[in-house]
């Protein structure tokens, strides 16, 4: 009786366990962070990585054989769209009080990082959202920046002649460098510090560089530490040149036009070389932080992949790789420009050359940006919806929204997979084949001769060739987070 009853107990174990493992089957995991990704990615990558090659080297033969003059005659076509009031102080004035409810939710809100809606706004709404948005229609930063209404308010009560009189001069030689070291140190605070997502502390953080730069720009101008200094408001405005709509001030009105995405590229001035190097600083950013969580890097560093010992043991391993991210790009770039100004005998000064061939950078770190959070963007979008109707967790439901249910599942599946794979894969050939035609139309700048100009691209298509390869091996390759 003791032997039946032992085998009938095993037989319910059995029948137990094989119930269990198939609801499991049938159920979608979940994840707090949609921009880590702890799978291989299951489809005939290489397939898409050899025509992504093709078709960039593609681009540059086309390119090569058409009439430069024609081509840059049909970039600068618009079409007019209109005028619209200014309302920059308004709106700034609006966005500024956004900002410090934000911040005060920060302090007294969840602590909870998916519900509290500052570091939502910020990693997801700001700087993912923003920045594709940026990209798309132009530089809605103009109106959002939320130095500029209160600056204004200040300046007014000082009074012009107390104003020019505090003003500094910014030394010529500074050129973009503060706003490289202060995108370094957000890049840090964002990729390796061990908790960037903690409310309080990335309130702290936030809130303090708002200060000093706030004091920067009533120490140096607004206008002239807004492009060197204070990162954001020059990041935004290189991405926005990206934009399909271009705006030109008249009087107290905006005219608006309608262009081809990357138009406004091809009429930028050279940037010097430290503007040129915080172009590259962004790229270098999104691309290590896809590189930091594969299994090459953790292997290389002797870090085992499916036992991460955490953010704070990789503080160190991780410094040094961001920084030698931004070397070796920079120092691949600069290294594709010299040898195709070699190649035609060219006369033009590397700094100018160098600092107007890193516009083409944009449609690439665009394209990376998406390709890079775009599961964040899905996922955490929606999480940043539910807390902003409820910031200061009081139970509110401001928006209507604060019960909203989150898809996770939207990321997850074989179907999700797929589909968001040719679009990260898409966005990232079409950002190289855009750089391509938008380094091509420069290098006609530099070099009258048609083919100079086509010449002169050939080392830095190979490198955005090797680039595109690079950025689908980043997003099918196994990693772990």
């Amino acid at each position: 009786m003791r032997g039946s009853s032992t085998q009938t107990i095993q037989r319910v174990t059995t029948a137990v366990i094989a119930a269990c493992a198939a609801l499991a089957s049938q159920t979608s995991p979940t994840f707090a962070h949609a921009s880590d990704r702890g799978h291989v990615l299951l489809l005939p990558t290489g397939h898409y990585i050899a025509g992504a090659a093709f078709a960039v080297a593609a681009s540059f033969l086309v390119l090569a054989l058409l009439p430069p003059a024609r081509l840059v005659a049909f970039w600068r076509k618009r079409l007019p769209l209109g005028s619209i009031p200014d309302l920059r102080l308004s709106a700034s004035l609006a966005a500024f009080a956004v900002f410090a409810a934000l911040i005060t939710a920060g302090f007294t809100g969840s602590r909870d990082p998916l519900s509290n809606p500052l570091p939502l706004t910020i990693w997801t709404l700001l700087w993912v959202g923003l920045t594709l948005v940026q990209g798309l229609f132009g530089n809605l930063w103009y109106w959002l920046n939320p130095w500029y209404g209160p600056y204004r308010l200040v300046t007014v009560a000082l009074g012009a002649k107390a104003r020019s009189n505090a003003q500094l001069k910014l030394p010529h030689w500074l050129g973009y460098w503060p706003a490289v070291f202060l995108f370094l140190a957000f890049a840090w605070f964002e990729l390796i510090d061990p908790a960037p997502d903690d409310p309080a502390r990335l309130a702290m953080a936030a809130g303090l560089y708002w200060l000093v730069s706030f004091a920067a720009m009533l120490a140096f101008g607004f206008e002239r530490w807004s492009r060197q200094g204070e990162f954001l408001s020059a990041f935004f405005a290189m991405v926005g040149r990206f934009g399909i709509v271009e705006a030109s001030k008249d009087s107290s009105r905006l005219r608006l036009a309608l262009c081809w995405p990357g138009a406004k590229l091809c009429e930028a001035e050279a940037l010097p070389p430290s503007g040129a190097l915080f172009l590259l600083a962004t790229l270098a950013s999104v691309s290590f932080d896809g590189f930091s969580k594969t299994f090459f890097w953790l292997g290389f560093n002797g870090i085992n992949p499916l036992e991460l010992p955490g953010r704070s043991a990789l503080v160190a391993t991780n410094s040094l790789g961001l920084i030698a991210m931004f070397v070796a790009l920079a120092g691949v770039g600069l290294l594709a420009v010299v040898a195709g100004e070699r190649l035609v005998r060219s006369a033009v000064p590397l700094p100018k050359a160098a600092g107007l061939f890193v516009w083409s950078i944009v449609p690439i770190a665009l394209a990376y940006h998406f390709s890079h959070y775009l599961t964040a963007l899905l996922v955490n979008g929606q999480y940043a919806l539910v807390a902003l109707s409820d910031p200061f967790a009081r139970g509110w439901n401001l928006f209507g929204t604060a019960h909203m249910p989150v898809e996770a599942g939207i990321a997850m599946g074989a179907h999700s997979a797929w589909l968001l794979w040719n679009l990260q894969a898409l966005a990232i050939v079409g950002g190289h084949v855009l750089a391509v035609l938008v380094a091509h139309v420069l290098a006609w700048r530099l070099h009258p001769s048609a083919a100079s100009a086509s010449l002169s691209q050939l080392p830095l298509t190979v490198l955005m060739i090797g680039y595109t390869v690079f950025g689908l091996w980043l997003l099918s390759t196994a990693t772990a987070g």
